[in-house]
């Protein structure tokens, strides 16, 4: 290594401290605001340690533009290149060498050399840097190498840094680590406030902001805005509206290296750049020359919805944290102004954080990896957050579908497969499933594009992306299929030939787990194809390998062109004119939008053929039974699904015999009793039974609906005569039915206790009703003339409600205490009776009046 002095930045006052804390404890917390220099001048501060030994330094960045650019800056500080004292290791792009002491990967490349190598031989320390971002990866490599440090290397020096960061709490997850804290060096930075009008689209307000500013200041310029449609929208706006001497740069996580290295270099001398960013840009990195920052305040981050099983990129505004971090952009070398686009009172409206991508992500990756590393719950883990049990849940059920762990949570064979893979647990299963039928390549090349954006365009249909990413000679898309072809032979059953290194961040393969000694490295991605040719099928369609990623995004064509459901009973449409819009199926890989209604934007076209071939044992084929009530007859229909999606369906003959009475009872359980040709006779014995269940409780039987259907093969099934019609059921054996579900001894007492007429004193034989809470005698009053008790029944326990009528049969006074109505009421009804029907009977004392069931007395 070089003996050139290392410059004297802010963290360099404290790196005696930090020496120290490492020297005699295993851990620590620094935090330094940005522009401290942590990034940089720790790693190397810490070359000289006694305790480091023949060991790497690992220094972890979020992103791999960070991890590149600190890797680059660490080796110029030093006098040499990226690849001897340090190195960086990512997705398609490493730089390492037996030389190496300092190696640089982006975060999920330590989750990987932990999973490969729980002792982490050959690595003195790990340094996470910006911890405050708190990433998933970032959080759980963290619980891996605390439960390494724990376990098995208690000399293993872990080193937490971040700007914006409870050190305090994070010591403690630490076993109360000491917590060294770095004074910045920041530029004051004037905030001005320039809110965007309703209605003015973000890219509109920032390209007018951006003017002004170039117009007005001196400097480059670095624009936040929250992706990339925004960048090239606002990148349309300034085209030939700015000065010749400034240059319209975009930053996102989809360029290649080679753009993104060329858009945090300063401005040649003479010129000024304007750099149109994501949240990329937030930390890590200096632009140097940038001045001026512009903040749209918005973000766009990924949320998962358990419910749908989607992950979502949503735009959101940014937390205060975050828009301190890009103000602070513009004070990093010098005086700067930074430019929001809101108002002033909106920002303490703010979140203080963004909130940790473990509380809102998909945790399948995660539970898989816990599973690979002998951990079937994460919460037995050291996590600053535990991850969420629905969550946990949601992918526990995704990795079971996917046959990636079993009952216990332990890891499978086919999940042993995709784990090495280094993808999305969905992608994984699909490159693993199509290694079997020698369709591994294809499967890689897909993933690939799946997983970096951008490649072979932005169109939805994934078949025509895939056609241009094959020919695309950019050096991104070269290394992008070299990466394929490392996946298709890592997830072949043949022997890999020659070594690499396999570590990578999650969602990609960068190449092998660092050591002392690495393997030989295979030539970077700008140099040309591997030298082993790519594993290679017959290749089959984009869709039909898309089956085995997404069985639950299935979709059929409904309705209107473009207008699509899913077999996971979400909603999905595309524009009409897209050529995918008139498709009959589709795998849908990537989705926008409320679950309900959300815009697709990858997928792929797939035969049906190949959809049943693939999710043979998803497939439901069901009998169903459905009532025409013009026939009163039951119908069979056979239905073949897919989750919400109908295959196919078609007409059966009617059934007969067991079959026809089980229909028949399917029938009445989907539709109700009501489809029954209930007779009066057996309405108001079911009627009786139910008052009576209601009044004396079991053993009589309920009555109602519910109890009658859940009963129906008590009841009615041994009634049936094997007929698929309700018209040949007899009303008179629903009665018989009832009485089968009353116990024998009790079946003579019914007619005793709720019979179904009273005998009045005029001799008629009056119904009684049970419809109600209390049993009902409806009778005209000149029927109970000379009646002194009130009618009962249930041996004389229960009174009856009297509904007292008139001669027409209208109701005039409802009682349960008739002597008393006679002898209170009766003077003021009867005075009403006789203006109404002069020519009736209405004695002034009704119990000395002979009862009479005749209109008017006899010789009138």
């Amino acid at each position: 290594m070089s003996k050139k002095p290392l410059p004297e930045l802010p963290v360099s006052a404290v790196l005696p401290a930090l020496g120290e804390a490492l020297a005699t404890g295993n851990a620590a917390v620094l935090v330094a605001p940005p522009g401290a220099g942590k990034t940089t001048l720790v790693p190397l501060a810490l070359l000289g340690a006694p305790w480091l030994g023949t060991g790497r330094i690992v220094l972890l960045e979020p992103r791999r533009l960070a991890a590149r650019a600190a890797a680059r800056r660490m080796a110029e500080l030093i006098g040499e290149e990226p690849g001897e004292t340090v190195g960086y290791a990512m997705r398609m792009e490493n730089r390492i060498s037996a030389r190496t002491k300092i190696l640089v990967v982006t975060e999920g490349v330590l989750s990987r050399m932990i999973l490969d190598d729980p002792e982490l031989t050959g690595v003195s320390a790990v340094i996470f840097d910006e911890f405050h971002e708190r990433s998933l990866d970032g959080d759980f490599g963290l619980a891996l190498a605390l439960d390494v440090q724990g376990a098995l290397r208690p000399d293993l020096r872990l080193l937490v840094m971040s700007a914006t960061l409870d050190g305090a709490r994070v010591a403690r997850l630490l076993s109360a680590a000491p917590v060294i804290e770095s004074e910045g060096r920041a530029f004051p930075v004037d905030i001005r406030y320039d809110e965007r009008p309703a209605g003015i689209a973000i890219e509109g307000a920032m390209a007018k902001a951006i003017r002004s500013a170039l117009a007005e200041e001196s400097g480059s310029v670095l624009a936040f805005l929250p992706g990339q449609r925004e960048i090239e929208r606002t990148a349309e706006r300034l085209a030939g509206r700015v000065g010749a001497d400034t240059d319209i740069v975009p930053l996102y996580g989809q360029l290649d290296g080679k753009a993104q290295d060329a858009a945090i270099r300063p401005a040649p001398p003479g010129r000024r750049k304007v750099v149109l960013a994501t949240s990329i840009a937030e930390t890590s990195i200096t632009i140097d020359g940038v001045r001026v920052v512009v903040d749209s305040g918005l973000s766009r981050l990924p949320r998962y919805e358990p419910a749908s099983g989607l992950t979502r990129l949503e735009t959101v505004r940014v937390s205060r944290a975050s828009a301190d971090q890009r103000a602070g952009r513009a004070g990093r070398t010098q005086a700067g102004i930074a430019i929001r686009l809101w108002r002033a009172e909106q920002t303490s409206a703010l979140p203080a954080f963004t909130p940790p991508e473990i509380l809102e992500a998909d945790l399948s990756g995660l539970l898989l990896d816990c599973a690979a590393f002998g951990v079937a719950d994460p919460a037995s883990l050291a996590f600053l957050d535990p991850p969420p049990a629905p969550a946990l849940n949601e992918a526990r059920a995704l990795l079971h579908a996917l046959n990636a762990i079993d009952g216990a949570g332990r890891l499978t064979d086919a999940g042993a497969a995709m784990r090495k893979l280094a993808l999305p647990v969905r992608l994984a299963h699909m490159v693993a499933e199509a290694a079997r039928t020698g369709q591994a390549y294809e499967a890689a090349m897909l993933a690939v594009l799946l997983t970096e954006r951008g490649l072979g365009g932005d169109g939805a249909d994934l078949e025509r992306r895939l056609m241009r990413f094959r020919t695309e000679r950019s050096p991104r898309a070269t290394s992008a299929r070299q990466l394929a072809e490392r996946l298709a032979k890592q997830a072949s059953p043949s022997p890999l030939r020659g070594g690499s290194i396999r570590a990578a961040d999650r969602g990609g393969v960068g190449s092998g787990t660092p050591s002392a000694t690495p393997p030989r490295l295979p030539r970077l991605a700008a140099q040309g194809s591997l030298a082993d040719p790519p594993l290679k099928g017959e290749g089959k369609s984009a869709g039909a390998l898309l089956i085995h990623a997404w069985p639950d995004r299935v979709a059929r064509a409904r309705g209107e062109r473009g207008r699509f459901v899913l077999a996971n009973g979400s909603g999905a449409m595309l524009d009409a004119a897209d050529p995918l819009a008139g498709e009959a199926w589709l795998v849908v890989a990537d989705l926008q939008g409320k679950a309900q209604n959300a815009r697709i934007t990858a997928a792929a076209a797939v035969d049906e053929a190949d959809i049943r071939a693939a999710l043979a044992e998803k497939i439901e084929t069901r009998r169903e039974t459905s009532f025409d009530r013009d026939r009163r007859a039951v119908r069979m229909r056979e239905t073949v699904r897919l989750g919400a999606i109908t295959l196919s369906e078609r007409m059966l003959p009617a059934p007969s015999g067991a079959d026809a009475d089980r229909a028949i009872l399917d029938a009445l359980r989907e539709h109700g009793l009501s489809l029954l040709p209930w007779s009066k006779e057996a309405q108001t014995l079911r009627q009786r039974l139910g008052w009576l269940h209601r009044g004396l409780g079991a053993p009589w039987p309920d009555m109602s609906d519910a109890a009658l259907l859940e009963r129906l093969d008590d009841w009615l099934l041994p009634f049936l005569a094997g007929a698929a019609s309700f018209a040949a059921i007899d009303p008179g054996m629903l009665s018989a039915g009832l009485m089968t579900l009353v116990p024998h001894d009790l079946q003579r007492k019914v007619e005793a206790l709720a019979p179904t007429h009273f005998d009045a004193p005029s001799g008629s034989h009056v119904p009684i009703r049970y419809d109600g809470e209390w049993p009902v005698l409806a009778v005209r009053v000149q029927e109970l003339f000379g009646l002194d008790r009130h009618p009962a029944i249930a041996n004389g326990t229960v009174p009856l409600t009297l509904e007292l009528l008139s001669p027409a049969h209208r109701p005039i006074q409802t009682t349960r205490d008739l002597p008393g109505f006679w002898r209170g009421s009766w003077a003021d009804v009867r005075t009403d009776m006789r203006g109404r029907y002069p020519r009736h009977v209405w004695p002034e004392n009704p119990l000395l009046a002979a009862a009479t069931s005749r209109a008017k007395p006899r010789g009138t």
